[in-house]
């Protein structure tokens, strides 16, 4: 018979209820302002509501009716300097975090309100209306509300989506050596996520101070929390993770408040992170004025029941116990609250001529249309003065160097002499400089700053976007191969690809992506992707694609100088090679935005990156024709070099795109579109294409070169272009 030994979780899970002693113990300040919190937030959300139903909340209206009680207790224990984020139903912690920033010492119920919480009341709506006044200047609506100065990080309309991006500013916070947290709120739903169960590991495994708070509302819209998962005690997770964890009653603001100060002092002293799930209730719907039993899923009973247990209620019901406050003291309270939620709608609409007894949005206060695409992407200004070279009039050392030697060289320069850049990834920190090389050296020189990873692509990936936000580090994320992103998809695309413009267009996403290409190496279909297509059309992002050693080294301290996203695309096909290179000069940058005019010539126009430029040289040689071959090094939309791009068009009114991979996921598909709407006028034929086959690279050597275009298919190309033209070209 075997033996079985009883385990238990190495971290505690408790559940913290209070005492009469605790409220009798509370400081009347501290209750005052809980009571003040909750009533600001409840009205504001029925307001919301009532604009809603009046048809003037254009999308959804996500009510925290009912939640009060779990961000006002969670959030008056922070400092200033510590930071928050939530998901789609984000109004109160909003509200909250915004409102101790404003008012640090507490909102006593009797008070007026200030003219500055009247203001954040105001453009807080004004946000949700889609207006220009808003936080995000109208783009963030309901979902993406973000005050950096209140440390509120941006609320998430992914459910999930933003833990991960709390756990890049808990890094930040530790790396820098404050004492300060990151709170990360989302609901039931998010708990069987990957990336939030992805970053309770990396967090717990790095020691990072962040705090994942549960908000069990028990639906995720209609979904039992006891139909998506065998353990509904959701802070049970913690035990697999050795988190500490909290679970408290959060109609209990209180009692929310005692778990939060408890977790405070465990994240401040260095310990990790913590969980709390505090069980609420949302007294509507998912989205909306309507209750959920209007929709089937839950019954009038059961509202009912949480209801009578509101947290304003109860922290009144406390107060007046003590002498704090009497019942009209509150109704008072409740009053001036709605008097100024009152003002805050007035001041944003007006009668509606069209529609008797209506309202509308006042006109003047929507954003311009002008305003659409500003901040997809920064000025550029980081880059003012900056020193370019290129190879042909560069007056340093150069020598024949392999390019991934050069590759680690210019990271160990931008590692010694600045400290904020910061890099991770599978096994960077191993393997002597990851499976290739490319991070030689690096954890030795620099410990703390070079973090292997657990392959867990969105969480570190959107850790990764949170630190470039939190704007004090310069991270470079290596994916070790491309295919991979596809994993961390909702990080690179709807996270670090938007944020810059989605929450307004002024904030700064400093944030660096390695990867690489390889094709030919037989690692088959899922490590072999060209990732160029997918990310050129994807806004927000920038792409370099260097072909050299020397171009290597300027495009990487190009990328690191940016405040975008950018994918630095590589291959190793160029690893081994060699090239001119700097000995000891790594400190230029390649011009911004310029390709490289790589061969001159009058027959055609071959545009080209990567591995691919040999290759078309190579072509060119072969077949004796007079192509001018272009480097583009810059891919995206916003810094392809247009001017090079069209003079050559107009002197050899042909064009051919040379690429190697998959045709599904091509770059050259886009490129060709632009190229025929900018230059129609000046082109013999259509543009023509060297691409690979339409599936992805197969294990098979043989199937993996007939899917990948090389020398021979360019020589076809140019051939075919040559053909079209009416010329009959000779292979040499």
């Amino acid at each position: 018979m075997s033996d079985h030994i009883a385990l238990a979780p190495a971290a505690p899970w408790v559940e913290l209820r209070t005492t009469d002693a605790d409220w009798n113990a509370a400081d009347p300040g501290l209750l005052g302002s809980l009571l003040a919190h909750m009533h600001i937030i409840r009205a504001f959300e029925e307001s919301v509501l009532e604009l809603a139903m009046d048809g003037l909340v254009h999308g959804p209206a996500h009510s925290s009716v009912g939640q009060e009680g779990g961000a006002a207790g969670s959030i008056l224990p922070l400092l200033a300097a510590d930071q928050v984020n939530g998901s789609h139903r984000g109004h109160h912690h909003f509200l909250a975090k915004a409102l101790a920033y404003l008012m640090p010492e507490g909102i006593a119920p009797t008070a007026e309100l200030s003219p500055a919480v009247e203001q954040l009341l105001q453009r807080t709506l004004a946000e949700i209306l889609g207006l220009a006044q808003g936080f995000c200047q109208g783009r963030g609506g309901s979902m993406h509300l973000r005050w950096a100065e209140a440390g509120v990080l941006g609320t998430n309309a992914i459910v999930g989506g933003g833990v991960p991006l709390a756990a890049g500013a808990a890094w930040a916070h530790k790396h820098a050596g404050t004492e300060h947290v990151a709170v990360t709120y989302f609901g039931d739903g998010a708990v069987n996520i990957g990336s939030v169960l992805e970053t309770m590991n990396i967090a717990a495994a790095w020691r990072l101070p962040l705090c994942f708070f549960i908000e069990n509302n028990g639906y995720a819209v209609s979904t039992t929390v006891d139909e998506a998962t065998a353990e509904p005690r959701l802070s049970a997770r913690g035990a697999a993770f050795n988190i500490p964890s909290w679970k408290v009653n959060g109609m209990d603001p209180l009692a929310v408040h005692l778990a939060m100060s408890e977790a405070l002092q465990h994240m401040r002293a260095g310990k990790g992170p913590t969980i709390i799930e505090a069980d609420v209730y949302r007294f509507f719907h998912q989205n909306g004025g309507f209750p959920g039993s209007a929709f089937g899923y839950r019954s009038k009973e059961e509202e009912q029941s949480w209801r009578q247990r509101d947290p304003l209620d109860l922290v009144g019901q406390r107060m007046r116990e003590r002498g704090l406050i009497d019942e009209a003291g509150i109704l008072a309270l409740r009053n001036r609250i709605k008097a100024a939620m009152a003002r805050a709608v007035q001041a944003l609409t007006e009668d509606d001529p069209a529609r008797a007894g209506k309202k509308r949005i006042r006109p003047e206060l929507w954003p311009s249309p002008d305003f659409r695409d500003v901040g997809i992407r920064g000025d550029l200004s980081e880059l003012e003065g900056a020193r370019t070279e290129e190879e042909a009039g560069f007056g340093g050392k150069l020598a024949q160097r392999k390019f991934i030697d050069v590759v680690a060289d210019v990271m160990d320069r931008r590692m010694a002499v600045d400290e904020r850049v910061v890099v991770m990834g599978e096994d960077v920190h191993r393997l002597k400089g990851g499976t290739n090389g490319a991070t030689r050296g690096l954890k030795d020189k620099y410990p703390e700053r070079t973090l292997g990873t657990p392959i867990s692509e969105n969480a570190f990936c959107g850790l990764g976007g949170g630190i470039a936000m939190d704007g004090r580090f310069r991270p470079v994320v290596e994916f070790m191969y491309p295919d991979f992103m596809w994993v961390a998809a909702d990080q690179v695309f709807n996270q670090i690809g938007k944020a810059r413009h989605m929450f307004g267009g002024d904030i700064e996403v400093p944030f660096v992506l390695r990867t690489k290409v390889a094709m030919g190496t037989g690692y088959g279909s899922q490590h072999s992707m060209d990732p160029a297509g997918i990310f050129a059309t994807s806004p927000g992002w920038r792409i370099v694609a260097p072909s050299t050693p020397f171009d290597y080294v300027g495009l990487m301290n190009a990328a690191l100088a940016l405040k975008d996203p950018v994918l630095v695309i590589e291959h190793v096909d160029l690893y081994n090679s060699s090239g001119p290179a700097p000995v000891d000069d790594f400190d230029y940058q390649t011009p911004f935005g310029r390709a490289a005019v790589r061969r001159a010539g009058q027959e055609m126009t071959v545009l080209t990156y990567l591995s691919m430029v040999a290759h078309a040289l190579e072509a060119v040689q072969q077949t004796g024709i007079d192509a001018e071959v272009i480097d583009l090094r810059w891919l995206d939309r916003a810094s392809l070099d247009w001017d090079t791009i069209g003079q050559s068009i107009r002197k050899t009114n042909n064009v051919l795109i040379v690429e190697q991979g998959a045709q599904g996921t091509s770059y050259g598909g886009w490129l060709a579109d632009e190229i025929q709407r900018r230059f129609f006028d000046w082109l013999d034929q259509p543009v023509q294409r060297v691409v690979g086959g339409e599936a992805s690279p197969s294990i098979s050597k043989v199937l993996e070169r007939a899917a990948a275009a090389r020398t021979e298919e360019t020589v076809a190309g140019l051939q075919q272009v040559m053909r079209d033209k009416g010329a009959r070209p000779e292979v040499r």
